[in-house]
C-alpha cells in the first residue's frame, strides 16, 4: 500500500477541524485507497483504515456510506470497526450489505442489532448464509410477520425446538408461512405432524405436491457426482396400463404384488399402479419419482390405499434418486400416517392438477408466442 500523501495525512490529523465536504472528500480517498490495495495491506494498515472510516461513516452522506458497504460486504479482511459501524447504521439501506453477507461481524453483533434496530435490519439479517438457533430465536423474537417468512425460506437458518415450535403455531394464520416450512428439509417429524393439521386443506395440498429446493440441489449434486445428469427419457406406459388394468379386474393388484413391483424395480408397474388405484393420471404421478417431490409420492401411496411397508420400498426404490435421509423418512412416515385417506384422495387430484398444468403451460405458450411474432411481423 502507497504511503498517504503528506497533504493527506495532514488533513486526516485534522479532520474535525472542517465541514461535510471535506469529511466526504478523505471518506472517498481513503475508502479508494484501502480498496484499491486491499489484497496488500498488513494489519497495522488495514487497523489505521479502519481508525478513518469509523470515524466518519456516521459523518458522511447514507449514499456516499452505502457504496462502502456494499464494497466491504464481501470483503474478509474488511475493516472491522467501520463494518460494524456500517450494520449499526440507522439507515437500514446502508446496513444491509454489510449485515446479509460480512464474515466480519460476531453473532454478538448481530444478536445486539436485532434487539436495538427495526425491522428492515432483521430482514437484512435473515437473508445471511447461516444462521445459528441463538439468532434465530432472537429474530422470531423481535421479528414481525415478514422476518418469521424470511427465516422459513433461508434454507441455511437453524432452528430450536422452541423455534420451530413458535413458527408453526404462526403459520395457523399464515398460509404463505405455511407452504415455506413445510418444504422446508429439516423440520422434524413430530411438528410436521401438528403443521399438517392446522393448516387449510389447499394450502396443506400446496406445500405437499410443491417441490423442495434443497431436495432438488441433492439430487443434482448426486447426479452430477454418478455422471448421470441427463433428464429422465420418456416412458410409454400403455402396455403398463394395461397390464395393472388386467390385473385390478380380476382382484390381482393388491399392496403385495405393488411392493414386489418396488422391489423389482419395475417402476412403469408402480407409476400405472399408483395411478390407477388414487384415480389420477400416470403423467401425474411419473413426476413424483424426483427427490424433491417426495412428499407427492407419499401422498399417492396413500390415496392409493397402500400400506407404509410397501410406500416405504417405493420410497427406497426409485430410480436415480439418491438414499433418503432418517430425517427425510421421519417427514415421509409424518404425512403419510396423519392424512386421512379421504384428505389424501384429495389433495393427490389438487396436485395432479396443478402438475398437468404446469405441464402444459410450455405447450400452450408455444402457439402463443409463434402468433404473436407472426403479427409483429
Amino acid at each position: 500500500m502507497p504511503a498517504a500523501s503528506p497533504d493527506l495525512r495532514k488533513e486526516l490529523n485534522g479532520a474535525e477541524e472542517d465541514g461535510p465536504e471535506h469529511d466526504a472528500r478523505i471518506f472517498g480517498e481513503v475508502t479508494d485507497l484501502f480498496l484499491s490495495n486491499v489484497g496488500r495491506l498488513g494489519d497495522s494498515q488495514i487497523a489505521a483504515v479502519d481508525g478513518v472510516l469509523a470515524h466518519l461513516v456516521e459523518r458522511v452522506e447514507a449514499a456516499t456510506v452505502l457504496q462502502l458497504s456494499e464494497a466491504l460486504s464481501t470483503i474478509d479482511r474488511a475493516p472491522v470497526q467501520t463494518v460494524r459501524k456500517l450494520a449499526f447504521h440507522e439507515q437500514p439501506q446502508v446496513a444491509a450489505p454489510v449485515l446479509r453477507h460480512s464474515s466480519c461481524l460476531s453473532d454478538a453483533d448481530l444478536l445486539e442489532i436485532v434487539k436495538s434496530r427495526g425491522q428492515q435490519h432483521l430482514l437484512a439479517i435473515c437473508d445471511r448464509r447461516a444462521l445459528n438457533e441463538a439468532l434465530t430465536d432472537a429474530l422470531m423474537r423481535f421479528g414481525d410477520v415478514n422476518v418469521s417468512n424470511a427465516l422459513a425460506r433461508n434454507t441455511g437458518a437453524r432452528f430450536s425446538e422452541c423455534g420451530y415450535a413458535t413458527l408453526v403455531g404462526r403459520a395457523e394464520k399464515d398460509e404463505g408461512l405455511a407452504e415455506k416450512l413445510g418444504v422446508r428439509m429439516d423440520i422434524p417429524g413430530s411438528l410436521l405432524r401438528e403443521l399438517i393439521g392446522k393448516v387449510a386443506d389447499v394450502v396443506r395440498a400446496r406445500f405437499l405436491t410443491a417441490p423442495r429446493p434443497v431436495a432438488r440441489q441433492k439430487a443434482q449434486n448426486a447426479a452430477a457426482a454418478g455422471g448421470n445428469g441427463a433428464a429422465r427419457k420418456a416412458i410409454d406406459y400403455t402396455q403398463a396400463q394395461n397390464e395393472v388394468v388386467t390385473l385390478n379386474r380380476t382382484g390381482k393388484l393388491n399392496d403385495s404384488l405393488v411392493n414386489r413391483f418396488a422391489v423389482r424395480g419395475e417402476y412403469t408397474l408402480v407409476v400405472a399402479a399408483l395411478a390407477l388405484k388414487a384415480d389420477v393420471k400416470v403423467e401425474a404421478i411419473e413426476p413424483l419419482l424426483e427427490p424433491d417431490l417426495v412428499y407427492g409420492l407419499i401422498v399417492a401411496c396413500k390415496a392409493a390405499r397402500l400400506s407404509w411397508s410397501t410406500t416405504t420400498m417405493i420410497v427406497r426404490n426409485r430410480p436415480n434418486c439418491p438414499p433418503s435421509t432418517d430425517r427425510e423418512l421421519e417427514q415421509c412416515v409424518a404425512v403419510f400416517e396423519t392424512l386421512l385417506l379421504s384428505v389424501a384422495q384429495w389433495t393427490i387430484r389438487f396436485g395432479s392438477d396443478r402438475i398437468l398444468a404446469k405441464k402444459n403451460a410450455p405447450a400452450a405458450a408455444a402457439p402463443a408466442a409463434a402468433g404473436k411474432q407472426s403479427r409483429s411481423a
